[in-house]
């Protein structure tokens, strides 16, 4: 079933779409359960389990590039590369949530293996997926609407995971991801859009790693990648510590989350809408505007302001509905524009996966250390607390503006034609 230049149907979409699901399912656990899962069922201490995750992050944040070339240099079919993932995927998170009973040694051995699998299959998965989605169309009324489906179906299954933890614990979650996973994989194998093969001709070479940065406007969107990605991630690194200690509203962080995502998951219809009225890249930059002048506000909540602090939940998840559907679609343009489509995708979403996680090491580089510095302290109401507030709040506003201004004088706002589509003036 191969795409077509037209409009994708619903059913094309949600065939293509839907395993953003199971990724997402992986993705949470990996990111925020594994560590208190170890320290609470293996004798690792603390600083065991934090040096194995930083190793494996480190190492996950260099195997996204190495697999985009090397898929993009292999010439094969995406969905390939989707079904090879799939079998590693489960062993991979079967051995990292049910580890044997070992002794201190074998067990960290164990904790950094299982991670570097999920790191390699997730990463494998992920960019064959993303770049089947750039490859299906570049009519921009077409970019916005794959990769609204995609990360729409990606929060769902982030709140469906957080649901079946709380639930039915590890095992529940468990099992869930495998049904979710094999139903979705073989849903996307066999009934969604496939774009056009490439001839091995057309291959990457060698140094193909090298060819997104070749591009000057993929070098601009991915310095917007990095600032307005650590804007991002610093709140997420930050907001336990705010919900607890400051508001003093730990009990209420659930449904926090709930909101923000579920407000993200609403919003997508009306920001692939302004996308196709006025591009992505602008509409992009509207939304982070709006998620600064909503955000700055959690800078002067108090404590116990609930319905504040849910507002701005609220608001603020609605501009992040922008942050997941448009870069990957102003991506998928760009690439289209360098006459790269349907060929090199990998090779950047390779890169595009290297920035994401690159800001989720730079955001707890940065805000961390820096709330250490100045004097908070989680778990005491001392004079710690205002740095938390600004750095929780006040800093990322100020990368969010960074971000837009990086947006606004990028090369992407003027690549469109009259009718909508990239010219390759790159």
């Amino acid at each position: 079933m191969n795409a077509v230049g037209g409009a994708l149907s619903l059913q094309a979409l949600f065939s293509y779409g839907l395993f953003g699901l199971p990724l997402a399912m992986l993705a949470l656990p990996i990111y925020i359960y594994v560590a208190p899962f170890y320290a609470q069922r293996s004798s690792l201490d603390l600083a065991q389990i934090g040096a194995v995750l930083l190793a494996a992050r480190i190492a996950a944040a260099f195997i996204d590039p190495a697999l985009g070339a090397w898929m993009a240099r292999g010439g094969r079919s995406y969905a390939v590369y989707v079904g090879a993932s799939l079998p590693l995927l489960l062993l991979g998170f079967g051995a990292l949530f049910h580890p044997p009973a070992m002794r201190e040694t074998a067990t960290l051995a164990w904790f950094l293996a299982a991670l570097l699998l999920v790191y390699t299959a997730y990463g494998l998965a992920g960019i064959a997926h993303q770049s089947w989605g750039a490859a299906l169309s570049q009519l921009r009324a077409q970019r916005a609407r794959v990769t609204a489906v995609r990360e729409g179906c990606g929060l769902f299954g982030v709140i469906l995971a957080a649901g079946l933890t709380s639930v039915f614990g590890y095992d529940g979650l468990s099992l869930a991801f495998a049904v979710c996973l094999l139903a979705a994989g073989a849903l996307l194998l066999a009934r969604a859009p496939r774009p056009a093969l490439r001839s091995a001709a057309e291959a990457v070479s060698g140094n193909g790693w090298k060819l997104p940065f070749r591009q000057r406007a993929f070098r601009w969107l991915f310095a917007v990648l990095l600032v307005n990605g650590v804007a991002a991630a610093i709140p997420a690194t930050l907001f336990l510590f705010f919900a607890t200690d400051y508001l003093r509203l730990g009990h209420y962080a659930g449904p926090f989350l709930i909101v923000y995502f579920c407000a993200a998951a609403a919003s997508m219809p009306a920001w692939v809408a302004l996308a196709r009225r006025f591009g992505e890249a602008r509409a992009w930059g509207g939304a982070m505007l709006l998620a600064a002048c909503v955000f700055v506000w959690a800078y002067g909540l108090g404590a116990g302001a609930a319905w504040g602090f849910a507002t701005i939940c609220l608001l603020s998840g609605l501009a992040l509905g922008a942050d997941l559907a448009l870069p990957p679609a102003l991506l998928a343009g760009l690439i289209g524009a360098a006459g790269h489509a349907g060929r090199h995708e990998a090779a950047y979403f390779g890169w595009w996966n290297w920035g994401v996680q690159m800001s989720l090491a730079l955001a707890a580089g940065i805000a961390l250390p820096l709330l250490a510095w100045l004097g908070y302290v989680p778990g005491n109401s001392g004079g710690g607390l205002p740095a938390l507030s600004a750095a929780y709040a006040l800093l990322p506003c100020a990368l969010k503006l960074l971000a837009a201004l990086l947006l606004w004088r990028a090369p992407l706002q003027h690549i469109y034609s009259e009718t909508g589509e990239y010219r390759p003036c790159i």
